[in-house]
């Protein structure tokens, strides 16, 4: 189904969305829009899916919850592996805000690959795990990889990594893996707030800690770090308009204190309802 574009009103208007939402601590919950995808008990409303295992085999308690946190702990695992793993929302999404609160703790997993050292990742518009091989490595998706500071040189966070996908990146189609953002570097145990804002498949924004550091359009299916997939599922040149949210294990422990997200999908065609919740969040934002 194609998909109708967005007015230069309604990328204005998100763009506002933007600047109030940055700065709010934690909106009401009885704002209408905004789901808790973590509702910091249990995995209520996510699958797991782990290179090698089948869907839903949560191999070695790897995605658990403690202290109201969800967290990737390793500690059952003899050496990695490459069993990267992905954590997925239950529901798609299309059109939204999504908001992370992370951190990197501990020391990374016995066997876990260099790169992947304080490495994560938030995966958007993703196939459907249901989809996934089970010798599959990561799913198609766009990557909002995170990574933390190793406490020496520059190391930026909200990349864009396209595990079988392509956008268009400064008005070109840009295929390499990965693209560095403009964001600052974290380092040690502290906690960062990022976010993504995805208008279907026109514009995405990285955000961290309320400065958009990379924007891309047209994402689409494509290009090739993608291993062992059903190929029906990889139809190059296809826009991508929607898709499933989840979360990485990529051999380093993380911790996620918040995963929200404000769905826009009602508003992305009608401007005045959008401006009308844009003054509902300006109104109940605390800067």
């Amino acid at each position: 189904m194609k998909t109708q574009p967005y007015s230069r009103l309604q990328l204005l208007s998100l763009s506002l969305l933007l600047l109030f939402t940055a700065y709010t601590t934690r909106p009401d919950k009885a704002q209408r829009g905004w789901i808790d995808l973590f509702n910091g008990k249990d995995l209520t409303g996510w699958s797991v899916k782990i290179t090698g295992h089948p869907l839903n085999d949560n191999f070695g308690n790897t995605f658990r919850v403690e202290d109201g946190r969800m967290v990737v702990r390793y500690d059952q695992y003899n050496t990695f592996d490459e069993q990267f793993g992905h954590i997925f929302y239950n529901q798609p999404f299309s059109a939204y805000l999504l908001v992370l609160e992370y951190r990197f703790v501990g020391e990374q997993a016995n066997g876990g690959p260099g790169w992947a050292i304080r490495n994560s990742g938030a995966m958007l518009h993703g196939q459907d795990p249901k989809t996934m091989g089970v010798k599959q490595d990561f799913p198609i998706s766009l990557e909002m990889q995170l990574l933390g500071g190793n406490g020496k040189q520059e190391r930026h966070t909200a990349n864009l990594c396209t595990p079988g996908t392509n956008v268009v990146l400064d008005g070109k189609l840009f295929t390499p893996h990965c693209v560095e953002s403009k964001s600052k570097t974290y380092h040690g145990d502290q906690w960062v707030r990022a976010e993504a804002l995805v208008l279907g498949d026109s514009l995405v924004k990285h955000i961290v800690e309320g400065d958009t550091v990379l924007s891309y359009t047209k994402p689409q299916i494509g290009g090739g770090n993608v291993s062992n997939y059903d190929p029906a599922q990889k139809e190059n040149g296809r826009p991508i308009p929607s898709g499933f949210i989840s979360l990485q294990s990529e051999s380093h422990p993380i911790e996620f204190r918040r995963v929200a997200l404000f769905d826009l999908a009602p508003y992305r065609n009608d401007t005045r309802r959008l401006n009308a919740v844009l003054r509902q969040l300006q109104t109940r934002s605390k800067p």
